[in-house]
């Protein structure tokens, strides 16, 4: 299993002195192409004698940043001088650091099929430098939405042991005050299988994590999704299973949502979803989802009184119990957000 701290390190790497590379291919500043900005348009992003330096230079950070920038502002003819200049700039062989911070220049500057292409040249082996190179393999292939790429990416990450992905955090996105938002890779391994159409994969993987509570539960759910050809009763197993961690967890809404999910998949397979329905009434009860009680007792026959009682209350929200009564009034029956 990779540790926690796998990525940061990884990527962290990148900012440090790179190894001492093979001689880049040479670019003399005046080749750069004429005609990037009309005479007399002011055109967004950096200015154009600052661009043309960082596309005649070698620094990997300078023209990375030049790729950030053109991606940033649209101007798709520098995002394409750029990629020839980085494809171009490091041939093979080159040392691990340079190999992986020109794959994550080529993924900014929006190439990354491209950046596929320079990690290929450079095959390590065992260790973290291998688990760095399988991330960065996956970071080109998912942005480049090649699924089959990616979920290769971190099959050969997990080494036989699906459930180590789980503890292994991948970047989605940058947030806005510059931190990562991640997932575990086991998740979105089983985001790419399903893409794939391989959806009994996806849910055997679901299944082999080991985190317990809402996660374990929300896991448990999309396996019964996914898990559409096989007999219902064992669907209902996972979602009992899945009922039981977020009760565990005290998370009442994900219950709810369970039992919905229960009932119509009951219904769907011919079955009444009675048992199902009365779980949902007892928690709707339970939690103050009057919307949802509601809707389950117009079914009932025997229940118009009673429906036609939360009809009223939830047409009349400032009404006492109402959505927007008062505190005075009494608690709200809406179910909360």
């Amino acid at each position: 299993m990779a540790p926690a701290g796998l990525l940061g390190a990884g990527l962290a790497s990148l900012a440090q002195p790179l190894p001492l590379p093979v001689e880049p291919a040479v670019i003399e500043s005046g080749q750069v192409e004429p005609g990037l900005v009309q005479p007399g348009l002011v055109e967004p992003g950096m200015e154009e004698t600052v661009f043309a330096a960082s596309l005649a230079s070698a620094d990997l950070v300078l023209l990375e940043g030049a790729c950030q920038d053109s991606a940033r502002f649209d101007r798709t003819e520098r995002l394409r001088l750029l990629r020839e200049r980085l494809v171009a700039l490091w041939p093979a062989p080159q040392p691990f650091g340079v190999v992986i911070a020109n794959a994550n220049a080529l993924i900014s500057c929006l190439a990354p099929e491209a950046a596929l292409e320079v990690l290929d040249r450079f095959g390590p082996g065992p260790g973290v430098q291998r688990q760095q190179w399988l991330i960065q393999q996956w970071r080109a292939a998912n942005a480049g939405l090649n699924h089959r790429r990616a979920a290769s990416a971190l099959r050969r990450l997990a080494a036989g042991n699906p459930a180590s992905l789980e503890a292994m955090p991948l970047p989605m996105r940058l947030r806005e005050d510059g931190s990562l938002d991640t997932r575990p890779a086991l998740d979105v391994l089983a985001d790419h299988l399903t893409t794939l159409g391989r959806n009994e994969e996806a849910a055997a993987l679901l299944l082999a994590g080991r985190l317990p509570g809402r996660v374990a539960a929300e896991r448990l759910q999309r396996a019964a999704q996914l898990l559409d050809s096989v007999p219902q009763a064992e669907r209902d197993r996972l979602l009992e299973l899945a009922l039981d961690q977020a009760a565990a967890a005290a998370a009442w809404g994900m219950a709810a949502e369970l039992l919905d999910l229960q009932r119509a998949m009951q219904q769907r397979a011919g079955g009444d979803g009675a048992a199902a329905a009365a779980r949902r009434l007892r928690l709707s009860q339970r939690i103050d989802d009057a919307y949802a009680e509601w809707r389950l007792r117009q079914q009932d026959s025997g229940q118009t009184a009673r429906a036609d009682d939360l009809e009223r209350q939830l047409r009349s929200p400032r009404a006492a119990g109402g959505h927007a009564a008062s505190p005075a009034d009494g608690p709200t029956l809406l179910p909360s957000p």
